[in-house]
């Protein structure tokens, strides 16, 4: 098995490896949308299937908003591959994968995503530094869509 990382060229989280994604603008007409309309600006290619398996909250210190992220997992991937001002994509292996150039959070949930589980996790961070999280694997991956986000409170 192999997975598609972006080395981040520019902007927050310069010269770390990443999953692909960005923010939902205007013309998508869901976070599916946005998802798979950034992964073509980022690294030129689109997905045959792309499923949702996690909700992450990321809390940084010194910024007032939570920062909502929802995790997909794509295949069959269509096109090739191209580099982006914003990202250099790569194929790793998964014993291969770059976590000490990742974010520290990465490391958590990643092996859930390889293993198909759905999950939701709030992390909170100093600068680049993981301070705390709590990770949750999902039986139910309607819990994907709740915007009850009590779930999270518990470790604020």
């Amino acid at each position: 098995m192999q997975v598609l990382l972006g080395l981040k060229k520019r902007g927050f989280g310069v010269g770390k490896w990443n999953g692909f994604g960005g923010k939902v603008d205007a013309t998508d007409k869901s976070i599916r949308d946005a998802a798979l309309r950034e992964l073509k600006e980022e690294a030129g290619v689109s997905v045959e299937q792309l499923e949702h398996h996690g909700l992450l909250m990321f809390e940084m210190q010194g910024d007032s908003q939570l920062h909502q992220v929802h995790v997909y997992r794509g295949e069959g991937i269509l096109g090739e591959l191209q580099e982006s001002e914003e990202m250099q994509p790569k194929w790793f292996a998964i014993k291969d994968i770059p976590y000490n150039r990742m974010w520290q959070d990465d490391e958590h949930w990643y092996p859930l995503l390889f293993a198909r589980k759905f999950f939701r996790g709030y992390f909170r961070f100093e600068d680049d530094f993981l301070l705390s999280y709590v990770l949750e694997p999902l039986k139910d991956p309607s819990l994907l869509s709740s915007t009850d986000y009590s779930w999270f409170k518990r470790v604020l």
